[in-house]
């Protein structure tokens, strides 16, 4: 068995284990109040600042690890832009793909409510167990001024720069959406330097992001001792209202993901590649498993490479343009997710978000899904940097990693399935102008 398969399971076990300690402690406390009150006391004491250690390894790494991504990213585009149709067919469809993945989550999040499940007191408890943090960040909101386009200027282009990234508060994350810009203005720069300096530039910016991500790997190794502890903590002094939240945001994820995976992208294989897609569906399965057990977009990509080639027939060219390409880039599952996390952290600790900010997180969570690592639990620090752009306590990302790593896995499948959907339709369109040149 795998490492990460080994972590998958080791995790899920600490998750059960969390629960059902967390359940058997409140019912011991029907009984005998003394021993919740002691052990509420422990959970304070001992297992949230276990459970802050591994927030604080992810929060570490938000800024370097946004930057270095997504700057790196865009810099790639000077070496595709010869390709002219090729790539504009591509990435015209990557961000139709992730934006069509991010309203079907929002929708889904909007109709089933899931933070909404919680009872006022249990919302309550929740707001003081994060130490006044949750306060501060609904008041900060509060005091922002209606959207308009001076405001969308000054929450894009502030004046200190630097100021944004760091943050006021050494207890609070920096501002993402100026990070995001100025990052993709340096990857845009890049593209107009000589290939050997972008180049070079190019492989700072990875080995950074290398950097960053095995911190992250260094704060998945804690996850089987800190998500049991965050669960138990969580459940015996909220109580166990917060399992149905939970449990109605699981559902509610992996259904709309089932319904991009083969609802949306079903569609256009019938309209756009005129292919059955039963049958397409049927025939990458071995990929989709794959891409399931592993939960990494990159571990997947030589399966769907050689699935490419020999069973869908598509052109060594596309297939090798795209398929890779899409392994970086195309992340419709991880952008759904992440809308999803955030729409639900922010319903649990009572923040409204408007229509407007919501069509702002659709274009945020396509744009951070592109700067995430293909690797489990790689989308983790980006988004408590969404959670903290929107007024929502990045500690809420606690809420959802204990099932994590069972959505991580579908995530990843609808990712990698996107993949070859989008490489099959932008095959297909090739094949007609090569018909209609002809």
């Amino acid at each position: 068995m795998s490492t990460p398969n080994r972590l998958a399971t080791r995790i899920l076990q600490g998750l059960l284990i969390g629960v059902v300690a967390a359940i058997a402690t409140l019912a011991i406390g029907q009984f005998h109040p003394a021993t919740l009150k002691t052990m509420q006391a422990f959970a304070t004491a001992v297992l949230d600042p276990l459970g802050q250690v591994f927030l604080r390894l992810l929060f570490f790494v938000v800024i370097p690890l946004v930057f270095a991504s997504l700057a790196s990213g865009v810099a790639q585009l000077g070496r595709l832009g010869r390709l002219g149709p090729l790539a504009a067919r591509t990435f015209a469809l990557f961000a139709a793909n992730m934006l069509i993945a991010v309203a079907i989550g929002l929708l889904m999040m909007n109709l089933l409510q899931p933070g909404h499940q919680l009872e006022p007191g249990s919302r309550e408890r929740l707001l003081q167990e994060y130490g006044g943090g949750a306060h501060r960040a609904m008041e900060r909101r509060q005091q922002q001024p209606d959207m308009s386009l001076a405001t969308a200027v000054d929450m894009f282009m502030p004046r200190n720069l630097l100021g944004a990234f760091v943050g006021h508060d050494r207890g609070a994350l920096g501002d993402v959406l100026p990070l995001i810009l100025f990052a993709i203005l340096v990857g845009a720069a890049a593209t107009l330097l000589d290939e050997d300096k972008r180049l070079k530039l190019q492989s700072g910016l990875d080995l950074l992001s290398e950097l960053m991500t095995g911190i992250v790997g260094f704060a998945l190794r804690l996850a089987p001792v800190a998500v049991p502890a965050m669960i138990y903590s969580v459940i015996v002094k909220i109580g166990t209202g917060v399992l149905l939240t939970l449990s109605v945001f699981t559902a509610g994820c992996a259904l709309a993901l089932a319904l991009h995976l083969f609802g949306s992208l079903s569609l256009w294989l019938r309209l756009l590649a005129r292919r059955s897609p039963l049958a397409y569906f049927r025939q990458i399965r071995p990929v989709l498993i794959t891409a399931f057990s592993t939960s990494s977009s990159s571990a997947t990509l030589p399966a769907s490479l050689a699935l490419a080639r020999d069973e869908l027939r598509l052109r060594p060219s596309t297939a090798g343009f795209v398929l890779p390409l899409g392994a970086t880039m195309n992340m419709s599952g991880t952008a759904l997710f992440e809308g999803c996390v955030v729409l639900f952290v922010a319903q649990a600790f009572g923040v409204d978000l408007t229509l407007g900010q919501q069509c702002v997180l659709m274009l945020l969570a396509v744009l951070s899904a592109v700067a995430v690592a293909g690797i489990p639990g790689g989308s983790l620090p980006l988004i408590a940097g969404l959670l903290a752009t929107f007024g929502v306590p990045p500690e809420g990302i606690g809420l959802v990693l204990g099932v994590d790593r069972i959505l991580d896995m579908l995530r990843t499948t609808v990712n990698v399935g996107s993949d070859l959907v989008t490489a099959t339709v932008v095959d297909a369109g090739a094949v007609r102008g090569d018909h209609a040149d002809a």
